[in-house]
């Protein structure tokens, strides 16, 4: 089984720049003052883009930084974030967004772990302080004292330059101190570490959530991570008159890539929103007129309910995934029979998609599309066999998009002796080549011999019921593991009912033995936003 190919080389001689430099500098003499982002009423345009992070790349080089220095973001989405990213692709500089959930230890320990040297971040996001975690976690950080920061905890790590100035803080470590060292820099030094940068160089460090192990660090260079997203635009017919409304953080893949850098490479505009109000979010929308929509579906679930969504024009939206504030026209009646998406932090970002963006017959429902251009996949089983259409396997992908690595781990740790790359992704394949997600390897659950995929008992319990689930398996002295599920509702749900029910769909092994049903706010979430598997089977008790 192979990707549908068109451009599986990063280089296809077709004039598209290999480098986030050159990107922006082409798109942006295109674009000039249209909007490259609106994020709420904070609109970034691509003559501003350009111009905004000419002048904090010369502050970094000023700084002392250079091609290969590690420059952590945190920041939600928004122009700032952008700019940072901007910036250090500009001079060589690898970028390391950081999630806006960590707590102040996963903070110190992803900055440890990626050498980071320069952090840009906001003051603080919501119910975050960022000022007080990074304070209280870094001993030696004295925001009244000039700079620069001396720590054995992050030895790195010399600077961090907040967007708004802490209370009483020196301007070494405010972002206005950091500009102000630009002057220092003349033009053509930075036309210099340009132009110095290749499209082999890693531009960014993105790191996994982390929700089954310690979150690894997913290096990708500027020429793969551009070609690919320029592969992807052409299936989601991504062109400059688009507009792509996303609810995904910039500091995960989907994010980074499948929207903040399919953007530039499309000279589109990307619309966000970051109020906590419905009504906020539907504004942005309504206002913007976004043709497509990408992202987390569950978190535009809650924009139906607010009392102004019947009064909302939200027709612009054309297609994408965020079912529940798309048209009825554009909406499928049943989202088990559209071609789903399978995106990966170490394929940077979409792996298994179609262009079909239709209805498909019934025996396709659940459908991943297939490999996208670039992508050989493979599924074998645990003997390392190709295993037939039709039946389970470990999902394994080779090709020039993957990540170069995960940092600070050898290249041989990660990919076999033929390029090929494990998922741990279980999947079947039909005679067609659609590929069918059951989930993942570590997840299965084993119960009394059996295996049972998670995935198919929660899409079963929301067929019935029309509610989210998670399934899990407990350990349990005789059959190893008991099936349980966890059904996320304020009403009560009858669970004779559900279970009757379900026994006319799946294999009794596969029925739930335990289910617990709890509203949102009891459901067990970790700081990277991913469910938090061991709190999660701990409810369930003995």
């Amino acid at each position: 089984m192979t990707g549908a190919v068109t451009a599986t080389v990063i280089d296809a001689g077709d004039g598209l720049p290999l480098t986030v430099g050159a990107l922006l500098a082409e798109r942006a003499a295109e674009h000039g003052d249209r909007p490259l982002l609106v994020v709420d009423d904070d609109v970034l345009t691509y003559a501003d883009a350009d111009r905004r992070s000419a002048e904090l790349a010369r502050a970094l080089l000023a700084a002392g930084l250079g091609g290969g220095s590690r420059v952590a973001l945190l920041h939600p989405n928004g122009a700032e974030f952008v700019i940072g990213w901007l910036a250090a692709a500009r001079i060589g500089a690898v970028s390391v967004p950081l999630s806006t959930f960590s707590t102040p230890t996963e903070l110190v320990g992803l900055l440890l772990g990626a050498d980071v040297t320069a952090v840009l971040a906001a003051a603080g996001y919501r119910n975050q302080d960022f000022v007080a975690s990074l304070s209280g976690a870094i001993s030696e950080l004295d925001l009244a004292a000039p700079g620069p920061l001396l720590s054995p905890s992050v030895p790195s790590l010399r600077r961090i330059a907040f967007a708004s100035a802490p209370e009483g803080a020196d301007a070494d470590w405010t972002l206005d101190g950091l500009r102000g060292l630009a002057e220092r820099i003349d033009p053509e030094v930075l036309d210099a570490a340009e132009s110095d940068v290749a499209p082999s160089d890693p531009m960014v460090i993105v790191h996994t959530s982390g929700s089954t192990s310690a979150p690894k660090g997913v290096v990708h260079g500027h020429g793969a991570l551009i070609r690919h997203l320029d592969n992807l635009n052409q299936m989601r017919r991504y062109a400059p008159d688009e507009v792509l409304f996303a609810n995904s953080p910039f500091f995960w893949i989907g994010g980074f890539a499948y929207s903040l850098l399919g953007t530039l490479v499309a000279g589109a505009r990307l619309v966000a929103s970051n109020s906590a109000e419905a009504g906020g979010v539907l504004d942005v929308i309504e206002r913007e007129r976004p043709t497509m929509v990408n992202g987390f579906a569950a978190g535009v679930a809650h924009l139906p309910k607010d009392p102004s969504f019947a009064r909302r024009d939200l027709s612009s939206i054309q297609r994408g995934n965020l079912h529940p504030i798309m048209p009825e026209a554009a909406r499928p009646a049943d989202p088990e029979l559209r071609h789903a998406m399978l995106g990966m932090t170490e394929a940077g970002s979409v792996c298994l998609a179609s262009e079909d963006e239709s209805d498909q017959p019934e025996h396709r429902r659940g459908s991943f599309g297939r490999p996208v251009p670039g992508f050989e996949a493979e599924v074998r089983d645990e003997s390392g066999a190709a295993v037939p259409a039709g039946e389970v396997g470990v999902l394994w992908f080779r090709g020039p998009f993957l990540m170069q690595g995960y940092d600070g781990r050898e290249r041989h740790r990660t990919f076999d002796a033929d390029g090929w790359y494990s998922t741990g992704d279980l999947v079947s394949v039909d005679a067609d080549g659609f590929v069918y997600f059951k989930g993942r390897d570590s997840d299965m659950i084993k119960t009394a011999g059996a295996n049972v995929s998670p995935r198919e008992v929660e899409a079963a319990i929301l067929e019935e019921t029309g509610l989210t689930a998670h399934v899990v398996g407990v350990e349990h002295p005789e059959r190893g593991q008991v099936v349980s599920a966890l059904i996320r509702s304020t009403d009560p749900v009858d669970v004779d009912d559900l279970r009757t029910r379900l026994r006319g769909r799946l294999s009794a092994y596969k029925v739930p033995k335990q289910v617990r049903v709890v509203p949102d706010s009891e459901v067990p979430i970790m700081s990277s936003g991913k469910l938090d598997l061991r709190a999660l089977k701990e409810m369930f008790g003995d």
